[in-house]
């Protein structure tokens, strides 16, 4: 049991500063704002967001995340107002980040029925390693209680329409040093593209289309590429794929005007899918104030 924990804290931390230091999210469609500030307003009313991922249950110390986002268009759609909340386990080591987003917002094309968002973020990341309760060698240099406060900023532009949208991010500008036990690491920036588009495939059915793709210095590229059916605007159903990690099905179905409720599933078919690994659940809930009588079709559907 020591060595297994000794192993697998070691695979957290390294996973946590080098892999994945950038939250994922399988329901990222639903909540643009965790990586783009460009984002805030763009959905025509007040809109909060709320998700929980368990990623790869049933293994002791596997990550969990919550996610949390509010915001809504002021000065006559002209401006966008929000913030997002993130919190992040990993083995022994947690990561909260709250930020505070700002976009303005620039109508153009036929009946200006196109936009245009830039955006600006401003925040703070607080890193905690904790080894309370967990098993381990007395007087190992590694076994070192810490926490530390690192102020970011983020930027990005969004463009959408009724039918597509397409974004550019970079949710934190500058890197930072996380100077954690006797180690440091350096967190670099993530640049996020996202893009999405919609087809009536008849008076009741719409296909949906939505990729999103990360980008970081000396890592892997992250491409999640995914393909939705919406029945009578209010229920959702498709599929999700992770370039060279993994697949998965996700469902969704708005009610009440302004309520949307979400669910994921997603499993491992990489080189870990022989280590037993569970399976990664995630849940979502939504409220925008306007429902479904947004002014703009396409924040009913991105």
């Amino acid at each position: 049991m020591k060595n297994r924990l000794g192993v697998l804290l070691s695979v957290f931390i390294s996973f946590n500063y080098f892999a994945q230091q950038d939250e994922q999210s399988s329901l990222y469609m639903f909540n643009s704002l965790q990586f783009n500030p460009a984002y805030a307003g763009s959905r025509g009313a007040l809109n909060a967001t709320l998700i929980h991922r368990s990623q790869w249950v049933g293994l002791e110390g596997a990550p969990t995340t919550q996610f949390f986002s509010l915001h809504s268009p002021f000065a006559r759609n002209s401006m966008g107002a929000g913030m997002h909340i993130s919190h992040d386990s990993k083995g022994a080591s947690t990561r909260t980040s709250a930020f505070g987003d700002m976009s303005y917002s620039i109508p153009f094309g036929p009946r200006r029925k196109h936009r245009i968002n830039l955006g600006l973020s401003a925040g703070i990341d607080a890193m905690n390693m904790s080894f309370k309760g967990l098993v381990g060698d007395d007087g190992d240099p590694f076994k070192v209680d810490a926490s530390q406060l690192n102020f970011n900023a983020g930027a990005g532009a969004y463009y959408y329409s009724k039918n597509a949208y397409i974004g550019l991010s970079i949710p934190r500008l500058f890197k930072t040093e996380w100077i954690m036990t006797t180690t440091a690491s350096l967190v670099k920036r993530h640049f996020f593209l996202a893009a999405g588009w919609v087809k009536p495939l008849n008076s009741v059915t719409d296909l949906k289309l939505s990729t999103l793709v990360k980008v970081v210095q000396n890592a892997p590229i992250t491409i999640d590429l995914n393909a939705n059916i919406f029945f009578y605007k209010s229920f959702w159903i498709g599929g999700m794929y992770r370039y060279n990690e993994s697949a998965g099905a996700n469902i969704a179905y708005q009610f009440k005007e302004k309520w949307m409720f979400g669910y994921s599933y997603d499993f491992v078919f990489n080189g870990l899918r022989n280590t037993g690994l569970g399976g990664t659940h995630e849940i979502m809930l939504t409220y925008d104030m306007n429902g479904r009588r947004t002014v703009y079709a396409s924040p009913r559907y991105f």
